[in-house]
């Protein structure tokens, strides 16, 4: 019972997330996340996590090198 649960849960955070996910990070994460939940197990929830950590690490790129390249170089 616990696992239908925990599947129904798993699938309604997707859909809800479906909209504000942007590919950039998301599917490469989605992968890796995927391939090391299915070592343990449980490859839905790893897939889903390693798609928010993806996404997170692009954000985080992005906005450093926005950072970067904002930033005068004085000569």
């Amino acid at each position: 019972m616990s696992r239908i649960v925990l599947r129904a849960a798993l699938i309604l955070a997707a859909v809800a997330l479906a909209g504000a996910a942007e590919a950039k990070g998301c599917l490469k994460g989605a992968v890796v996340g995927g391939i090391a939940g299915h070592a343990v197990g449980h490859g839905i929830a790893g897939a889903a996590a390693g798609c928010a950590i993806g996404r997170h690490e692009a954000n985080k790129s992005d906005k450093a090198k926005s950072q970067n390249d904002a930033q005068p170089t004085s000569r």
